[in-house]
């Protein structure tokens, strides 16, 4: 069996170091990577080519959340395994509806975890059973909840202010350059909020994307 490519994402030092010390200590578990905000995972991720990554859920600027979409958009064979220190249901099912295939309390004991990495190898689920129960329950409410103007609400409102402004642009007909000129901001920053709107919006295209724009105004 190929040893386990591990890539860690947390933004706190001492808690990734140890984490990665646990892991090195394992024959068949090789730690390919580091990283300490989203975008470093999306960039570390999209050359290591891990088997999975442990994405810390809460850190600043790009969350474990938005870095777990724009990660499987681009690489959706690459097992995403959420760590957190709280079970929050409103977080946990944002992960999964993200793509992530885990989702781990930070309390666990470090054989668990082991044993949970080996388990997604196998392709089976990595959720600790408290936090199965959890999803489990939230889908059981949201199957029995009477349907409400949420479901009627428009597309655009997960996209940030700035992404709305490049959408809008984009909307317009606008290219990289010319957006990047009228946001004062580079041609990589408004590609970076492309990607990001396109995985918000679950769309494939500019067009795509634009078109919802034209529709919901």
């Amino acid at each position: 069996m190929d040893k386990l490519r591990v890539l860690v994402v947390d933004d706190h030092p001492l808690f990734r170091e140890g984490i990665v010390s646990i892991l090195n200590n394992q024959p068949d578990i090789e730690v390919v990577g580091e990283a300490s905000d989203g975008l470093e995972a999306l960039v570390m991720a999209r050359h290591l080519r891990p088997s999975i990554v442990l994405m810390d859920i809460s850190m600043p600027g790009t969350n474990g959340i938005e870095a777990t979409r724009l990660i499987k958009r681009e690489l959706p064979d690459v097992y995403v395994v959420m760590l957190t220190v709280r079970d929050e249901d409103e977080k946990l099912l944002e992960a999964i509806k993200s793509g992530a295939q885990g989702y781990l309390l930070k309390t666990i004991r470090a054989q668990q975890l082991i044993d949970m990495l080996y388990a997604a190898q196998r392709g089976e689920p990595t959720i600790s059973p408290p936090l199965a129960n959890r999803i489990l329950d939230e889908f059981r409410r949201m199957a029995n909840r009477p349907p409400t103007a949420a479901a009627d609400a428009p597309a655009l409102d997960p996209l940030t202010p700035r992404e709305r402004e490049v959408l809008d642009l984009v909307a317009r007909g606008a290219s990289d350059r010319e957006i990047a000129q009228a946001l004062v901001i580079s041609v990589y920053t408004v590609k970076a909020h492309m990607r990001s709107i396109l995985s918000k919006l679950q769309v494939s295209s500019r067009r795509q994307a634009a078109q919802l724009a034209k529709r919901d105004g």
